[in-house]
């Protein structure tokens, strides 16, 4: 009888033998030591023991990922796939993180490990998963189709509460469908989240009666300590909010589970931190690994970067993270909207939607890109939608600029 089994892939080097320290990985996270134990039978084995099912010789190196204290090279890499038995990790993620993650860092021998990619079997549907996810988020927002053109308070820090209201004001009367805090921003002593919020939403629910439409604003809630974060949540449902942006690594794993049971808001991830675990190519996770864990705690919402990004990370990074958060991992409900952002100014709009299977399904999230326009603000948001018509008519920039003056403006200050 077959059992189920988690499927960890990683990325390891070493200057032994791949097929030895994989074997060793298995053993030591499940059931084995560094010796032989009487009680460690064939039927504690066949329970709980981690088998090594698959393993991807790759190209060796002549230096290692990180200086090697116990060995010279050559410096071999592979890619190995470990199964761990559902028996042994059950489906909670504190077990899941120990036992397949955590203590494989610290594995002797190893000069170089990376998590590629966890495969979860269907009993990990228990999660809740995505409360609005991307029809949710749509709806909340009123967008029926095409991208969610979005913006962040700038400057990140420093504004009173009225002076972001103020801002808040322009960009709703510029057309935005969603306005974030910036995630550093969460309730300093000169803009508590309370005051912001008492200022903020009397202008979303002005424009909302002007108009229809109800902008999305996404208050920052973050707190380590989940009590008080709660308290934040409820101050915003108080005041008719719907987001919150969350910054999940600050939080932690703990935190997105007591917030996702109670919570009534569309939940806006901000990954910041998870460069510390990726940014080594020797050593960390894949957003591949990462993502999945967050999407099953319930992000709505998920920035992942974009083309010819602000920071460091490649194209080709962004348009794989893009497709990991609209993989499906048990069905298309667990999907969340995912935000391309991070130096975004519209002139990346055309490539964003060829790369990522020309869907509109994305949120477009501008902050300096629309309030350092020349033109001013609502000129930002102008020239971003034009962006967007653009890529979806399958026309180059330069071209639709030709009549399009806020799209041409932008391309004269950053193209």
């Amino acid at each position: 009888m077959s059992r189920s089994t988690i499927q960890v892939a990683y990325r390891i080097e070493t200057s032994g033998e791949i097929e030895a320290l994989a074997a060793k990985i298995a053993s030591d996270q499940s059931t084995g030591t560094f010796t032989a134990l009487p009680n460690e039978t064939d039927e504690v084995r066949a329970r709980c023991a981690a088998t090594v099912v698959k393993i991807v010789p790759l190209e060796s190196s002549v230096t290692p990922s990180f200086p090697d204290p116990d060995g010279t090279g050559p410096y071999h890499r592979a890619d190995v796939t470990i199964a761990y038995p559902l028996e042994a990790v059950g489906t909670d993620i504190a077990a899941l993180m120990t036992i397949t993650i955590g203590g494989v860092y610290a594995v002797r021998g190893l000069t170089g490990v990376r998590v590629k990619d966890i495969d979860l079997p269907s009993e990990w549907s228990c999660h809740p998963g995505p409360q609005f996810g991307i029809s949710g988020s749509r709806k909340l927002m009123g967008v029926t189709d095409g991208p969610m053109i979005a913006s962040i308070i700038k400057p990140s820090l420093g504004l009173l509460p009225d002076e972001t209201a103020a801002v808040v004001k322009t960009l709703c009367d510029a057309g935005v469908d969603f306005i974030k805090d910036d995630e550093k921003l969460m309730s300093p002593g000169y803009s508590s989240l309370e005051d912001r919020v008492k200022a903020i939403m009397p202008v979303i629910k002005d424009h909302e009666q002007k108009t229809g439409k109800k902008v999305m604003y996404a208050f920052g809630i973050s707190s380590a300590d989940p009590d008080t974060m709660m308290r934040n949540h409820d101050t915003v449902v108080a005041y008719g909010g719907n987001a919150a942006v969350l910054n999940i690594n600050s939080i932690g794993y703990g935190g997105m589970s007591f917030l996702r049971k109670r919570s009534g808001l569309c939940l806006h991830a901000h990954r910041n931190g998870w460069d510390i675990l990726t940014r080594h190519p020797g050593l960390g996770m894949d957003f591949t690994a990462y993502q999945k864990i967050w999407r099953l705690l319930g992000v709505d919402q998920f920035q992942i970067n974009g083309i010819r990004a602000k920071y460091w990370e490649p194209d080709e990074s962004f348009v794989q993270s893009f497709k990991d958060v609209m993989t499906p991992i048990f069905s298309d409900a667990d999907r969340p909207l995912p935000v391309v952002c991070s130096g975004q100014w519209g002139g990346q709009a055309v490539d964003t939607y060829r790369q990522t299977g020309r869907t509109l399904d994305l949120m477009y999230l501008g902050g300096g890109g629309i309030h350092g326009h020349p033109m001013g603000l609502a000129a930002g948001v102008k020239a971003i939608r034009q962006a967007w018509d653009a890529a979806a008519a399958d026309v180059e920039l330069a071209d639709y600029a030709k009549d399009h003056p806020e799209l041409a403006a932008s391309l004269a200050k950053w193209g």
